[in-house]
């Protein structure tokens, strides 16, 4: 009867301990607490993954401290819930912060416990998700707590480009804690209920004098549309888990893995209604997206960074099933012209593409770099050739379609045949040359025009003479710069068949440590 008695009353306690550190609340309390706004670090791990597949990790740890009253408090998975479970069936592992414990702050064994996840995920090739919801280091732990995030740091340094990490900021994510987001591929954040910056706005008060509130310096829109360190805003807590659930269907465990593909049975590919879309006059602008639109798969083009540099569009779509990246120029933005914040934006994303294994498709409708002291002096050059250096890098399927402008030393950037793209069309409509007519026609025939007797029409001839020569896409065709000529109709049918070519690519390059981009 004693063996009995103490064998019950040990799994009472394990079931009582289990019941506290468990996953809470059901379907009816994430609703109610979703109209509120806030979900709990357990209910968002509920709606992320699928339903029975969390499997948690260290639930038990506690805190190691006794300083300033520590020894005191102590509450099981001391505010951080780790584990691992499945997205649409496929591993993932994560890591969710506890804001109700010690506002989430990050402790010795709080660090232990993420660490060890992304060290799980390292070891099999899974994507890492981070739901952020933190005050920071906890004071209380003084250098250990500064210690765990460096550790966190260094982890998220080797797992890039090992294994996708997506951070979705939940809550404050303040001072270092920044920086392990950052590291990651992905950020997301929602809107009025979080914000990342390194120092708050009272810090920014007594140093600069400057008075700002918490979402005006580092809120989701702010960092959508200003700085772009978010790549994705989102209403509310769960529309921004389920955010995360599409991005992931587009990308691959691992990078040694391929870009998912489902399956998909080839049917008439023409789209006519790209033969009207670019308009009579080339300095009018278009939508880009329509043109993303009638090229891809219904309904799959997930744009990135949509509110960031829109003079460039980036996001992840399908061709006949193939999971791709794209890359487009926006003429309805600047004329679609390159500048330091699109170029950032294109590099990172090319990066990302280029590391894990998705094929990118170039949209090219661009009339050059922006000109202005403003982007000569905050250096359009080294942001420029980061775009330059991200391409070149590429060892993916790069595919570019020329549509209107290709224009001077963009044309070059952006995923030309000189810097190694596997297949480049041009539709009729397409321009390419050092500058657009007018302006060539100036400075090559400025003497013959001005002692010209009417140096309108001289001028107007000459203008007329280099369109003729150069503003078409077929001198680049003799050289073989361009592949073919396509009329826009064909352009789909012409890509499904031109990544199933490049499927199996292999692109060896000079033996290395790595490169240095210019940063």
């Amino acid at each position: 009867m004693g063996s009995v008695s103490s064998s019950t009353s040990k799994k009472e306690l394990l079931d009582q301990k289990n019941a506290e550190a468990d996953l809470g609340g059901g379907e009816q309390r994430i609703a109610a607490q979703h109209a509120k706004g806030k979900l709990t670090a357990r209910e968002r791990i509920m709606v992320l993954l699928d339903k029975g597949t969390f499997e948690e990790i260290g639930k038990f740890v506690l805190h190691r401290s006794k300083d300033f009253g520590l020894d005191k408090e102590h509450y099981l998975g001391d505010g951080v819930v780790t584990g691992y479970g499945k997205v649409n069936g496929r591993l993932v592992y994560i890591f969710a912060q506890d804001f109700t414990v010690f506002g989430g702050s990050l402790s010795e064994t709080h660090a232990e416990k993420i660490c060890k996840i992304m060290d799980l995920a390292m070891k099999n090739g899974a994507p890492l998700i981070g739901l952020n919801d933190s005050g920071g280091a906890r004071i209380q732990e003084g250098v250990l707590s500064l210690a765990g995030y460096a550790d966190i740091f260094y982890k998220n340094t080797l797992a890039s480009g090992v294994i996708p990490q997506i951070s979705a900021v939940m809550g404050p994510c303040a001072g270092g804690a920044v920086y392990s987001p950052a590291i990651t591929d992905f950020i997301l954040m929602v809107e009025n209920t979080s914000y990342m910056f390194v120092t708050g706005p009272n810090v920014v008060k007594t140093v600069t004098h400057e008075t700002v509130t918490a979402e005006e310096l580092g809120g989701a829109m702010t960092h959508a549309t200003k700085s772009g360190i978010t790549h994705f805003v989102s209403p509310n807590e769960v529309e921004c888990l389920l955010a995360i659930k599409k991005l992931l269907s587009y990308i691959p465990q691992n990078c040694e893995e391929n870009a998912p593909k489902l399956p998909y049975e080839n049917k008439n590919e023409s789209r006519p209604g790209l033969n009207t879309i670019i308009p009579d006059n080339a300095n009018q602008p278009y939508d880009m997206r329509e043109v993303i639109a009638e090229i891809a798969d219904a309904d799959t083009f997930f744009e990135v960074h949509q509110n960031f540099a829109e003079n460039i569009v980036v996001g992840f779509a399908r061709i006949a099933g193939r999971s791709i990246g794209i890359v487009a120029n926006q003429p309805a933005v600047l004329a679609g012209v390159l500048d330091i914040h699109s170029s950032q934006k294109a590099a990172r994303f090319v990066r990302f593409c280029d590391s894990f294994n998705v094929p990118l498709l170039v949209l090219e409708d661009v009339p050059g770099f922006l000109p202005g002291t403003d982007q000569e002096w905050n250096a359009i050059i080294t942001n420029g050739a980061k775009l330059l250096y991200a391409f070149c890098e590429a060892t993916v399927p790069r595919i570019t379609v020329i549509t209107r402008k290709a224009y001077g030393g963009a044309y070059d950037v952006m995923n030309s045949k000189h810097i190694g793209a596997d297949m480049n069309f041009a539709w009729p409509t397409a321009e390419i040359a050092v500058m657009g007519a007018s302006g060539a026609a100036e400075i090559i025939f400025k003497r013959e025009i001005a002692q010209a007797e009417d140096p309108a029409e001289k001028l107007k001839e000459k203008i007329d003479d280099y369109t003729e020569k150069f503003t078409n896409p077929y001198r680049a065709a003799h050289r073989g710069y361009i592949d073919e000529v396509i009329y826009p109709e064909q352009t789909r049918e012409k890509l499904i068949r031109a990544f199933e070519m490049l499927e199996n690519k292999v692109d060896i390059r000079p033996r290395k440590k790595h490169g240095n981009i210019p940063l």
